[in-house]
């Protein structure tokens, strides 16, 4: 048998549709290379002083006559479709040029993948994507069609804190934006790339993985004095190119209890894959601020959804057997809705979370210590949680919050109710630790644990209990990809435990005031929904 020649690595060809005629001086012809550099394998399309270069691994060819071509670069892909975001035309000069460019082509990208996923100690990786390789197709399916739909789009565009805080945040700091490269991560509707665009931006690059990309391409295309300078790019961060780097990254990456959804993530590899040193994050970071909190008409709530259990006689059947299991089934649910502040038993630690610094491994496990000294006698049920987010912009700082008595967003606030509540009195200390874990449900399991602590166990509890230490502690696991959506307004409690809600939200933390000016000027709302106040923070 005929040993076969080695793979040709440049070509001839007799055109290439994507040049201009002008590009190369009428003796040039031009050529295709096959190139491998730095462990980049590239067909780089050359033709005078003109060159364009695809990624092999990302790049097909598509036969279109005996001595046709056409080469396609892969912009992203979804379960139903590839996106190509680019194409050349290729003529070449006979079939046999055509057949060994195709062999040469196959040999080569089968070369670039099989070294592209060799690691130094000889073993392949997986070739799947990262976002692939930790989220389970089932939930970024299921995630993907979700946020592929108008009316939850709709849903987060109608909360006027969160959209009107990010326009307010953009159109203050304009000299962060004018001019300047921008990357929309997540982007959704496209609301955020109009923003950087109003305020000036050289480009937007906004990037989307659902089908939604299709809807802001015609949003954005409704805007002609703003479509011209962003261009949708349909694909995960962690899977398309870009032509060049941000100046300045935006996004809404944020989900109950700021973590949930794992977006957070994605939004740190976009900074690494497409930000310049000391570039810009809008948002800049996160803080989840944590309270215990005493609620006896949730507890009940919760714990009388498994009386249905204790029947001993449903049709005969004696249901007893599992009202345990579902006694704990239903506290393992983190209750999402918003309360009255007045129900906090001391005042909040908050954990932050730096977007410009943090790294992604850090955000798979969050470990927070609790310490609180309760300023009331009373039952504690849980952890009452919320979170902010501030955009460090160069002329402002704006802070975007979801605590209890500020005007409610779409995350609301966010409860872990302990099946077995701790009594404490004034004083008394709270520990404990939050853990948080992520899994490939896009999600968090999050462990709680809460110990009630003496101050002075003698004065007290009496001579009985001199060793000191601590009296009761309560554990819980929760699962925040399976929350109790509860989203009920605040109840009017009144103030028996003579204390005010602005005692346990610290004031140099959270500062909410009217600013009936920048209503009319960043809200823009629809005069049938009116909001009077808007959130200004200062850390």
């Amino acid at each position: 048998m005929e040993a076969r020649k080695p793979t040709q690595q440049e070509f001839t060809v007799a055109s290439l549709s994507h040049f201009s005629s002008s590009s190369s001086p009428p003796n040039l012809s031009p050529v295709i290379r096959f190139r491998s550099d730095s462990g980049l394998s590239e067909l780089r399309f050359e033709q005078g002083s003109e060159t364009i270069s695809f990624n092999l691994q990302t790049s097909q060819v598509f036969k279109l006559g005996p001595t046709e071509s056409i080469c396609v670069c892969e912009g992203s892909e979804t379960d139903n479709e590839t996106i190509y975001s680019r194409g050349i035309n290729i003529q070449f000069k006979n079939e046999e040029e055509s057949r060994n460019f195709h062999y040469a082509f196959k040999e080569c990208k089968k070369e670039a993948i099989t070294q592209a996923s060799k690691l130094p100690n000889g073993t392949t990786l997986d070739s799947k994507s990262k976002f692939d390789n930790k989220i389970e197709a089932s939930s970024a399916k299921m995630y993907f069609h979700y946020y592929g739909q108008l009316l939850h789009q709709q849903n987060m565009l109608q909360d006027y804190v969160r959209t009107g805080s990010y326009y307010a945040a953009v159109i203050e700091n304009r000299a962060d934006f004018a001019g300047r490269v921008v990357v929309d991560v997540g982007a959704g509707s496209g609301i955020l790339s109009l923003f950087a665009a109003q305020a000036g931006a050289k480009h937007v690059y906004a990037v989307e993985a659902s089908e939604m990309a299709e809807y802001a391409r015609k949003l954005i295309a409704g805007n002609p004095l703003l479509s011209q300078k962003i261009t949708v790019v349909k694909g995960k961060v962690e899977d398309v190119e870009l032509p060049e780097k941000a100046d300045i990254l935006i996004s809404e990456p944020m989900g109950t209890l700021l973590i949930n959804e794992r977006m957070l993530e994605s939004y740190v590899i976009a900074r690494d894959r497409f930000l310049v040193p000391n570039g810009k994050m809008f948002p800049t970071l996160g803080r989840i601020h944590m309270a215990p909190f005493s609620d006896e008409y949730l507890y009940t709530e919760i714990a009388n959804k498994a009386l249905f259990w204790q029947q001993h006689n449903y049709y005969g059947v004696d249901l007893t057997a599992l009202h345990g299991t579902a006694f704990q089934g239903y506290f393992s649910q983190p209750v999402v809705d918003a309360f009255d502040p007045r129900l906090l038993a001391a005042p909040a630690v908050s954990h932050v979370i730096n977007f410009t610094t943090v790294k992604e491994e850090d955000l798979y496990e969050i470990n927070v210590p609790l310490k609180f000294t309760s300023t009331v006698g009373t039952r504690i049920h849980g952890m009452a949680c919320w979170f902010d987010v501030l955009f460090d912009g160069s002329t402002v700082q704006r802070w975007l919050t979801t605590a209890p008595g500020a005007p409610t967003t779409h995350w609301y606030q966010l409860r872990c109710v302990l099946s077995q509540p701790l009594f404490v009195m004034p004083g008394q200390e709270i520990v404990g630790h939050l853990h948080m874990i992520a899994h490939s449900a896009q999600s968090y399991t999050i462990n709680l644990t809460m110990s009630a602590e003496s101050l002075s166990l003698v004065k007290m509890w009496g001579p009985g209990a001199e060793q000191g230490g601590i009296l009761h502690t309560s554990s819980c696991k929760f699962d925040l990809k399976e929350p109790y959506y509860r989203m009920s307004q605040p109840q009017a409690y009144s103030l028996t435990q003579d204390q005010q809600p602005h005692q346990l939200l610290q004031s140099e933390d959270i500062h909410i005031q009217s600013r009936d000016d920048e209503v009319s000027e960043f809200m823009q709302q629809p005069k049938k929904d009116p909001v009077s106040d808007t959130i200004d923070r200062v850390m």
